[in-house]
């Protein structure tokens, strides 16, 4: 049963009964999920399983049909600029524009936010990036430009980040030092963090809580431990996914 809306917010995140259709494909299957002040949680599945346009409904570019989205107690509806100060975006392979330097890309996001100077050396310091501030976009490694989009999504200071499958095609040094950097906000400012991954390795290491959807719908839910618990045991997400729909959960 789900628990009753709080206003003191137990949960920075509620997601209730929500359904969101495109023509004849259902995606997401009257989902239900809840995140407290401070909880990383993973949202695992194969292409198509629903996962992408419910964090899109999260962060408000899409509309749910039916349901209703909570964020710290408030709704998109009629708070969308208090809304987007409290969420840090980094999508998979963020685009910025080749011909501006790393330092000159986080002043123009900055600007977005009425944000001055020390706040983008706060945040370059952050990221571990002072090295590159006058190196080019097109010049930043693969892991360079990722933490650059990390630091983009932090710069509001925000209390929820999304974060689509951020190290994707990162070697794992780099993919160590993402997660390195977002364990220390956790720790530092109590952030909220939802993660799309197709790392299970990722999940594991960073995340209070997982999540596997399939179709539309969350098939299991809870600690590493309980998830794999699903069904008599299992050793892997991926053999307790195959258990469940027959296929792999990275397809």
């Amino acid at each position: 049963m789900i628990p009753q809306r709080m206003t003191d917010f137990e949960y920075i995140v509620e997601v209730r009964q929500v359904r969101k259709s495109f023509k004849e494909v259902r995606a997401v299957k009257g989902v239900s999920l809840m995140i407290r002040p401070g909880e990383f949680l993973a949202l695992l599945g194969p292409n198509g399983a629903g996962k992408t346009t419910l964090v899109e409904m999260i962060e408000g570019i899409q509309h749910p049909d039916e349901g209703e989205i909570y964020i710290a107690g408030k709704q998109w509806k009629n708070h969308q600029h208090e809304l987007h100060q409290m969420i840090g975006l980094s999508l998979q392979e963020t685009r910025f524009m080749d011909k501006l330097t790393a330092y000159e890309t986080m002043r123009l996001f900055a600007s977005f936010y009425k944000l001055n100077a020390p706040r983008v050396d706060e945040v370059f310091q952050l990221i571990g990036l002072e090295e590159k501030k006058k190196a080019y976009v097109d010049n930043l490694s693969g892991g360079q430009r990722q933490r650059l989009a990390l630091g983009v999504a932090l710069l509001n200071k925000p209390k929820i980040l999304l974060l689509d499958e951020p190290t994707t095609g990162l070697d794992p040094n780099a993919r160590r030092e993402i997660w390195n950097i977002l364990l220390d906000l956790k720790r530092e400012h109590n952030t909220s963090l939802i993660l799309t991954s197709h790392y299970m390795e990722e999940a594991e290491y960073l995340c209070d809580r997982i999540v596997i959807m399939d179709q539309g719908n969350i098939l299991g839910e809870g600690t590493l431990q309980e998830i794999l618990a699903l069904g008599g045991g299992h050793r892997s997400l991926d053999e307790l996914f195959i258990s469940l729909t027959g296929r792999h959960l990275y397809e």
